[in-house]
């Protein structure tokens, strides 16, 4: 594992390092708050926090990041910050995409990104085929993205995969765990198995309820934009901390 120097991540084997990390940034409206200024300004620190949990993620050695931007139920939001948002995914594709490949980042995308504006769905779409040869690490950035929103679409996907192949028996039998976990937006990547939010928040508003089924859950008060590499690493290492049973016992040694 590679750390860096002021790492408080002791040497560790693969299996004590999440092989899947989702965070649920939390807290850029606050922070801009508490400074004075005006919630895009959150936003817009909220996007550096971003670069330092990447690189941070890189050192660590931590193969799968999931970061949940935008939700289903953010268009409630006032019109203004919600396109101000879009215009920062704009901002950050445009000046990243060279880093991220450099670096072997794949970006890969979990939610519909058909209700975006046409700018940001293009420049997605352009960065996901730039980066698509990443080996180290593969950003999921979740937008537009809801759990239940994304199990409906699986089972619809499924429906109509079985009413294509014409097997009626089929249609009417219930699908198995492997058939739903094909059509979900993850499919390929591991479950999660760290899932942080910031801000103080402790619920999963939405955010990948199926993957993360046997996640250890960490919670803290850092708001988002004060995230960075020490923060990344307290939770690690409290991840590394815990016994993970997975519905089972484990063996006296």
């Amino acid at each position: 594992m590679k750390a860096s120097k002021n790492s408080k991540v002791s040497s560790a084997g693969k299996d004590d390092i999440p092989q899947h990390l989702a965070i649920i940034m939390d807290g850029n409206g606050r922070w801009a708050t508490r400074q004075g200024q005006a919630r895009v300004e959150g936003h817009k620190a909220g996007v550096l926090a971003v670069d330092k949990v990447l690189q941070s993620s890189l050192k660590i050695g931590i193969p799968v990041l999931s970061l949940y931007a935008f939700s289903t139920e953010n268009w409630r939001r006032p019109q203004v910050e919600v396109m101000a948002l879009f215009e920062l995914l704009n901002f950050y594709l445009k000046r990243k995409v060279r880093t991220m490949v450099e670096n072997g980042i794949s970006l890969r995308i979990s939610g519909d990104i058909s209700r975006l504006p046409e700018k940001s769905a293009k420049l997605l779409t352009k960065t996901i085929e730039k980066t698509a040869q990443g080996d180290k690490l593969i950003l999921n950035v979740c937008i537009n993205y809801g759990s239940r929103d994304e199990l409906q679409l699986a089972i619809e996907k499924l429906i109509k995969k079985r009413i294509v192949h014409g097997d009626i028996k089929k249609i009417s039998s219930l699908p198995t765990w492997g058939e739903i976990e094909e059509n979900l937006y993850t499919h390929g990547l591991p479950d999660i198995d760290l899932l942080i939010r910031t801000a103080g928040e402790k619920r999963l508003s939405n955010f990948m309820l199926l993957q993360s089924a046997y996640a250890e859950l960490y919670f803290t008060d850092v708001l988002w934009p004060d995230f960075d590499e020490n923060e990344l690493l307290h939770a690690v290492e409290d991840f590394r901390k815990r016994i993970r049973k997975f519905g089972g016992l484990v063996e006296k040694k």
